[in-house]
């Protein structure tokens, strides 16, 4: 599987931005997702993921209430909605596909990742 992911960007605190993961050579629907990211000089973290038929999420602590994860078989697509933007959220961001239909916290859990787009959120 293939992924890319797209949307970062350099917003202010407070600020919006929706990051987007999409799949161009095989369908993600059996496949449990999630966002993670990793901040310079920090280890690679989980931020939310999405079961695979899109009725269950997880998110981090630190994103919850703040972030919403979702996912459109149609459009073979995982799209992570970050509002309320904190200068700690600051990092790359990357998607990836899970081995179960439920998407675990573990980075080694996961078999497929995007490029990872960055994010930048200014004081």
């Amino acid at each position: 599987v293939q992924l890319q992911a797209s949307g970062g960007g350099l917003v202010q605190a407070g600020g919006a931005l929706i990051l987007s993961c999409a799949s161009s050579d095989r369908p993600l629907g059996t496949y449990g997702m999630g966002w993670f990211r990793q901040a310079p000089g920090k280890e690679r973290e989980f931020v939310a993921g999405v079961d695979w038929n899109g009725k269950s999420t997880l998110y981090a602590d630190s994103v919850k209430g703040r972030f919403t994860i979702s996912r459109d078989s149609a459009k073979n697509t995982v799209t992570l909605q970050m509002n309320s933007l904190k200068p700690e959220d600051t990092a790359v961001y990357y998607c990836a596909a899970s081995k179960f239909p439920r998407p675990p916290l573990e980075v080694f859990e996961y078999l497929y990742w995007g490029q990872g787009t960055l994010v930048t959120v200014s004081s």
